[in-house]
């Protein structure tokens, strides 16, 4: 089987699998939690009841799919073994009665961390290039996990914090991956093996866009959006490009990476610290309950500027190709 052979039947049986999935959600009575709604935030009392923690079935179908197809070897299965890990540890968390503490999950964010930091260095190396330089660099290892470990908590967390729009989540993994990936492109470090996660990812999450999409019908829970940030961080290391995320991964930083920040802060300082205090965090908050926005016109709104950030970065990198 040729590489573009394996490459589109990674994608196809994904996106089909996910569908099939999604479309008949199997044991979901038994197996799913509902949304019981966010405190303080206006509008969440639509979600309420709906099924959540629908990210275990697309997070399945994108683990099957890349284990039968890649060729990658042990080091990838594993890193696939982590995502599902994560879906699996965050569908427990979409399915209590009574949500997991914040400090619960961030100490197993940063088990599941360390964890794949070490898997990927001692199968991938400590290397990485700069995404407009074409040189590339080797830390020492311990720096690398130490790095590698703190950018795979954050990509959880502002990926986990974006997931309150309807289809605004899966739109900005989708835009994030192909943005990386065409950015790996111009560089002329992608290859059809290293593209075949990143696109599979990407056939996962269309048809869950389609159940997703305003108004919604279901919700990936912190099983979709927990397992994705994991995925998106070590996708990032995997084509070599790790700083890249502060570009391509810059939608996730600004929309739910600020909550993350302000929040942190202000606990270290016991609220003698509270960075932009005229913000509502997450940003497609802001947007909902100060400037009045629909969900629709907030998913649009942050969509586009996304869109713009990707187009920029990628006509940067470009440009610095060519030299």
């Amino acid at each position: 089987m040729s590489d573009l052979t394996r490459l589109t039947a990674a994608a196809v049986t994904g996106g089909v699998l996910s569908f099939v999935l999604l479309f008949f959600m199997p044991f979901g009575k038994a197996l799913l939690g509902h949304d019981r709604g966010r405190k303080f935030v206006d509008g969440s009392e639509v979600n309420i009841g709906k099924p959540t923690g629908v990210g275990i079935y697309f997070a399945l179908a994108f683990v099957i799919s890349v284990i039968i197809f890649t060729t990658e070897g042990t080091g990838l299965i594993l890193i696939m073994i982590l995502t599902y890990l994560m879906a699996f540890i965050g569908f427990l968390d979409d399915r209590s009665k009574q949500p997991w503490g914040e400090y619960s999950k961030g100490a197993i964010d940063f088990i599941i961390a360390i964890t794949g930091s070490v898997v990927f260095i001692y199968f991938f190396g400590s290397e990485f290039r700069l995404s407009f330089y074409d040189r590339i660099i080797v830390l020492n290892p311990f720096v690398y996990a130490l790095l590698a470990t703190i950018l795979i908590v954050v990509s959880i967390n502002a990926t986990n914090a974006t997931d309150g729009v309807d289809g605004l989540s899966g739109t900005l993994a989708i835009l994030t991956v192909l943005t990386i990936i065409t950015s790996a492109f111009l560089r002329g470090t992608l290859t059809l093996q290293t593209a075949l996660p990143g696109l599979v990812l990407t056939a996962v999450l269309i048809p869950y866009l389609f159940f997703n999409h305003y108004p919604s019908k279901m919700l990936m829970g912190d099983a979709g959006s927990r397992a994705i940030g994991f995925f998106i961080a070590f996708y990032f290391m995997y084509l070599k490009l790790p700083l890249a995320y502060l570009f391509a991964g810059l939608p996730f930083l600004i929309d739910g990476g600020l909550s993350i920040l302000k929040i942190t802060i202000g606990r270290l300082t016991r609220k003698r610290i509270i960075i932009l205090p005229n913000l509502i965090t997450p940003v497609h908050d802001h947007l909902k309950k100060n400037l009045k926005f629909s969900i629709p016109k907030t998913w649009a709104a942050i969509c586009t500027a996304a869109l713009l950030i990707d187009i920029i970065y990628l006509l940067a990198v470009f440009i610095t190709s060519r030299f």
